[in-house]
């Protein structure tokens, strides 16, 4: 079998190597393409199908539009200070809480990923707002830095997200569905963290200290009203855009637009709007887009030259010849897409394996109809893949948090500190595979 996959199987191995090289990933997807496209005399007619399906397939969806909307959105928001005020006043809540202030990060990441669904901006957020504070209170520099880590990450599941979208356009099923799917497993990963949390101040008070008088901020607003106060902003959004979506009165490229003009509202309500900050947020999305729709253009164009030499037959004749049933391919599959997140980002994975996946998950029985299984399966992956920002050596969440820390904290302490929230990640995969219903139930009820 080896001999009549070997160019498939070659054009994997040099995948890897050329990432390894440090070469910008698209480049290497899209040289590879061209360089077997030779190597196995593939017809120039074909290669022409290349270029009509990158035209057709990607320069022409109109989803794709969604994305640098929601790229506006998210980095539009960092800049409004509404998150700075958010934080302050949770940990006015939690201030008396063993950890009060990892549960107020913890908090923040989950309304902010509701709110912009981009893990870098997310990260830097977090790290810059709360890792200077947390680690004046003397907490352990693994657990300060672990939970800023992971909360960043839910980004990429709660909706909306950039995955979700790309997901979406790739396995032809609805964003909305998708995103009404992630909504419960994304709030589930969220309270597993915060669950951690008051476990480990319990267990460990020494890691998380209580906070001083003076650490707590000095706002006299009543706590109610200033919860009311700073959550207007991230909830008008996540209104605007999950609730138009969701309700059937928008489309997602229609809810990301709306969610622009909302991050501009709230940037013109905090005194944050100028043209400084219009320029940098317009300059950091044209580049954040391009990057995106670069790899995806190069990633068409290697997975059609691999399909053309036979890397879909290789991938049914080794499901084929493992025997399990549907369960036992779903998590040998699961453990292939771990593992391929230490190395590759997640863009990739979804552009070349996706795919090739969809064949194999569309032939396998779990008793529920297919379009079910493709939204189960694609939330399934979403989960999978939001390990990829943590488990080093690509991690890059750790390197967004590294970047920030200034020298202050090294990266091995930073490697250990996201550990525990690679388990409990792990952790609520598997009760999504278990109980497909987490899952599903939402997109069932609306």
């Amino acid at each position: 079998m080896f001999a009549e996959y070997s160019l498939p199987i070659l054009m994997v191995v040099c995948l890897l190597l050329g990432i390894f090289t440090g070469y910008p990933v698209a480049f290497v997807l899209g040289g590879l393409a061209i360089l077997f496209a030779f190597i196995g005399d593939i017809p120039l007619p074909f290669m022409g199908m290349v270029g009509s399906r990158i035209y057709g397939g990607v320069i022409e969806n109109w989803l794709y539009i969604a994305i640098p909307l929601f790229v506006f959105m998210g980095l539009m928001l960092e800049k409004s200070g509404v998150a700075s005020r958010l934080l302050l006043t949770l940990q006015r809540l939690f201030g008396r809480v063993r950890g009060g202030l990892a549960i107020s990060v913890a908090l923040l990441g989950i309304v902010m990923a509701a709110s912009t669904g981009i893990v870098g901006a997310s990260v830097v957020m977090l790290g810059m707002l709360a890792l200077p504070v947390m680690l004046k209170q003397k907490y352990k520099e693994e657990m300060a830095c672990g939970v800023i880590a992971a909360s960043g990450t839910l980004g990429i599941l709660i909706p909306p997200s950039i995955m979700l979208v790309l997901m979406g356009s790739i396995m032809q099923v609805s964003v909305g569905a998708l995103f009404k799917a992630a909504l419960i497993p994304g709030l589930m990963l969220g309270g597993l963290y915060i669950l951690y949390l008051l476990v480990t101040g319990y267990l460990k008070p020494d890691w998380m200290p209580l906070a001083d008088k003076e650490d707590v901020s000095t706002d006299t607003t009543p706590l109610p009203l200033a919860l009311l106060r700073d959550l207007v902003g991230p909830v008008f959004l996540m209104v605007a855009v999950l609730g138009s979506i969701m309700a059937g009165i928008a489309t997602p490229t229609e809810a990301a637009a709306i969610g622009a003009l909302g991050a501009i509202l709230l940037a013109v309500v905090g005194r944050k709007m100028n043209y400084i900050t219009l320029r940098d947020v317009c300059y950091d999305t044209a580049k954040s887009t391009a990057m995106i729709v670069f790899i995806v253009i190069a990633a068409t164009a290697f997975s059609l030259v691999f399909k053309r030499l036979g890397g879909d037959y290789l991938i049914m004749d080794l499901v084929s010849a493992t025997g399990l049933g549907p369960y036992g391919l779903l998590l040998a599959i699961m453990l292939m897409i771990f593992i391929l997140g230490f190395f590759l980002e997640w863009i990739e994975i979804s552009y070349v394996v996706l795919p090739l996946l969809l064949p194999v998950i569309g032939l396998l029985d779990f008793g529920m109809s297919a379009q079910a299984t493709l939204v189960w399966f694609a939330i399934l992956m979403a989960i999978n893949l939001q390990t990829s920002f943590l488990t080093p050596p690509f991690g890059y969440a750790l390197f967004y948090l590294k970047g920030i820390t200034e020298g202050q904290v090294k990266i091995t302490t930073i490697y250990k500190s996201i550990i525990p929230y690679v388990l409990l990640q792990l952790t609520g995969l598997l009760l999504c595979i278990l109980f497909p219903a987490i899952v599903l139930w939402l997109p069932g009820l609306l």
